[in-house]
Order: C-alpha cells, then sequence, then structure tokens
C-alpha cells in the first residue's frame, strides 16, 4: 500500500483504536524483551538478540567495566605504596582485568536498570550506523553544523558540546573511551561492583586488608566525585533542544534532519522535549522495532502526515525488525489518532519512572 496523501482516510475510528490498544500493551512487551536482553548476556547460546547487537552489548559493557576496573586499580595502588604496602600494589598493578567476568557470572550485570541504559545505549548506536548517509553540500550543510554556527551563541555552544559528546561516543565504539560518559545512577553501580569484584580478587594479597579496603574506597569515591553525567551525549542532546526551543511548526523538518544527520540521540531529544517525556523513555521506544508507541508519539507531537510518513519510513529503513509494509498499511490508522488522544495514550509514560516500576510488581503479584 503506498503512503501518499491520496490514500488517506480519516474516518477509521475502528483501526486507531487498535492502534492505541497495541500501544498500551507495549509496557508488558516491553519488559520481556528487557528480560530476554538481561539472560542473553548471560546465555551465550540464546538467539534473543541479533549477532550484531549482541556483539556490540557485549563489548560496550566490557568497555565500560575495564574503564572503572583501571581507574580504581591505578588510583588504589598509588595509595598503597604511599602507605608503605607495596605487594597488594604490585597484584593490583600487574594482574590480568577481573571485574567484567566477575560481574557477568555472578549476575549483577543482570540489574534491570543498569540493563535498560546499556541496551538503550547500544541500540542507538546501532540505529545511528544503519541510518542512510544524507549528503551535505556547500549550500545546505548538516544540522548540527549549521547549529555550531548559530548566529545564537548560546546555541551554538550547545551544539558543539553535542558534536564533541558523540564524538567521544563514537570513538569508544570501537576503540577505548577516555572516560565513562554514562548516566550517574549506572556511574554509582559500576564502580561499587567494580570494588567489590577487586576486593575479591586482590583483598587476600595484603597483610592489612583494612588498609586495602580503605584505599579501594578511596579510589571509589574518587571515581563517582570527577564523574560528570553532564558531558553524556544524551545530556548534550537534551541541552541543545532547550536552548534551541523549536516551535511546533518547526518539528517535522528538524526530526527529519537529525535522521539524515545520523544524530538518533538528537533525534529523541527533540522528540522527548515535543511531547513533554523524558530522553529514556523516548529512547526506548525509538530503538523496539515492534513499538507502536512510535507512531503514537510522532501524533503526541501533532506531526502532519508527510513528516510522519518521511520519518517512519527512514525508521523501518535503519530497523530492521521495523516493516515498512506495515508501516504503510496503518498510517491511515496513526492519522486518525488526535494528538490530545495521543498523549493521553502516552499517560503510563508521563509517571515516575519509580511509580512505574512499583505498579509492575504490584500488578503482577495481584
Amino acid at each position: 500500500m503506498s503512503i501518499d496523501r491520496g490514500d488517506m482516510n480519516d474516518g477509521f475510528p475502528a483501526d486507531a483504536s487498535r492502534l492505541l490498544a497495541r500501544g498500551a500493551a507495549d509496557d508488558v512487551r516491553a519488559r520481556r524483551r528487557l528480560a530476554a536482553a538481561t539472560a542473553d548476556l548471560h546465555l551465550t547460546e540464546a538467539d534473543r538478540l541479533d549477532d550484531r547487537y549482541r556483539s556490540a552489548l557485549h563489548h560496550m559493557i566490557a568497555g565500560l567495566c575495564a574503564l572503572v576496573e583501571s581507574d580504581l586499580r591505578q588510583f588504589a595502588a598509588r595509595l598503597l605504596v604511599s602507605r608503605g604496602l607495596p605487594e597488594p600494589a604490585l597484584a593490583l598493578s600487574e594482574a590480568p582485568p577481573v571485574v567484567y567476568p566477575v560481574l557477568r557470572d555472578t549476575g549483577l550485570l543482570g540489574d534491570a536498570g543498569f540493563m535498560r541504559a546499556m541496551l538503550g545505549r547500544t541500540g542507538l548506536a546501532l540505529l545511528a550506523e544503519r541510518l542512510p548517509v544524507a549528503a551535505a553540500t556547500t549550500e545546505r550543510p548538516s544540522l548540527l553544523v549549521r547549529l555550531v554556527e548559530h548566529r545564537d551563541g548560546v546555541v551554538a555552544a550547545a551544539a558543539s558540546a553535542l558534536m564533541a559528546a558523540d564524538a567521544r561516543r563514537r570513538d569508544a565504539i570501537d576503540g577505548a573511551a577516555p572516560r565513562n560518559d554514562i548516566a550517574a545512577e549506572q556511574q554509582h553501580q559500576l564502580v561499587w561492583w567494580a570494588a567489590a569484584a577487586l576486593h575479591q580478587a586482590f583483598a587476600g594479597a595484603s597483610d592489612d586488608s583494612g588498609a586495602f579496603d580503605r584505599a579501594l574506597t578511596e579510589a571509589a569515591e574518587r571515581a563517582l566525585a570527577v564523574h560528570d553525567e553532564g558531558e553524556r551525549a544524551e545530556a548534550a542532546a537534551m541541552r541543545l533542544v532547550a536552548m534551541l526551543a523549536p516551535q511546533p511548526s518547526e518539528r517535522g523538518e528538524l526530526l527529519g534532519e537529525a535522521l539524515a544527520d545520523r544524530r538518533p540521540g538528537l533525534f529523541v531529544a527533540l522528540l522527548a522535549q515535543a511531547i513533554g517525556l523524558g530522553f529514556d523513555s523516548v529512547r526506548d521506544v525509538l530503538i523496539d522495532p515492534e513499538s507502536d508507541r512510535l507512531w503514537i508519539m510522532l501524533r503526541a507531537a501533532a506531526l502532519d502526515r508527510e513528516a510522519i510518513a518521511r520519518l517512519g519510513l527512514a525508521l523501518c529503513e535503519a530497523a530492521p525488525g521495523r516493516d515498512v509494509e506495515a508501516f504503510a498499511d496503518q498510517l491511515d490508522a496513526i492519522m486518525a489518532v488526535t494528538p490530545a488522544a495521543a498523549e493521553a495514550a502516552l499517560a503510563p509514560l508521563y509517571r515516575h519512572a519509580e511509580l512505574r516500576v512499583a505498579l509492575d510488581v504490584i500488578g503482577a503479584r495481584s
């Protein structure tokens, strides 16, 4: 079925109702998908993620663990040497890495909040890889380049910060990142999990276990103190959109350009600002190739048929799990959903994250 304007029929309330019902059912399936991804991290034979996704997820988590481990070991070793304990310092400095295998094998990495963040980060990276490259011209440079040259210095500075954060994130995909750029909550988890793994592996090398623990604790506290989650690409994208403050009439074009620029994080930030949701909530819907909530979000942003068709085609091409023909077939139903009805259908996502978790637990046990 084509998605030309001539195919539009706004008289499909039944189809619209089914679309909203499918969107409301996304919570249950999203939890199953999260559980499957968590299990897949530990069960190498599982077939719940494609090979590229699985490999990228493992590589990314292992890299983050390696960064935290290296930081803790180097600083703790210096402290131990300064305190007259060279033997455990030497063990910390020379032994091979231990943190990632310990965290993987003990199941700590299966924490739902941690895995949600890692799955989201990996999903955006893979989406960026799969989006088609739009050829920039001297007459029309890419969106972020134009924003870096914006006449408003605040917008230009925010765009430059996002460009730098994106570059760091992309450099870290195939090599070692200079530092962790994860959210404070995940940094807190990872640092203390790593400290526990190092204690288990090396505390026995010291005759003074108390001194070893104090050095390790000081190294962990230092890693937390210097961590700045404001440098994350996600935070930079949200700041840029807040400074840009796009008008409703600009949303469709900006969202399309963000995808053409292969910057799905900026797409998420633009859509999140348009509908008043958090970055993570929109990101989780975007990377879920079966989620009908993405189309509901686009209607909640009051995008017209042409904009939704253009964005839907681009995302279907980039996400292997999205069916372009199925999207075309339901475009009439999507357009039959009013922005007000779409916003109402997204109501669960506006709840505080902890409230949503508690409601899920109560619902599952009642």
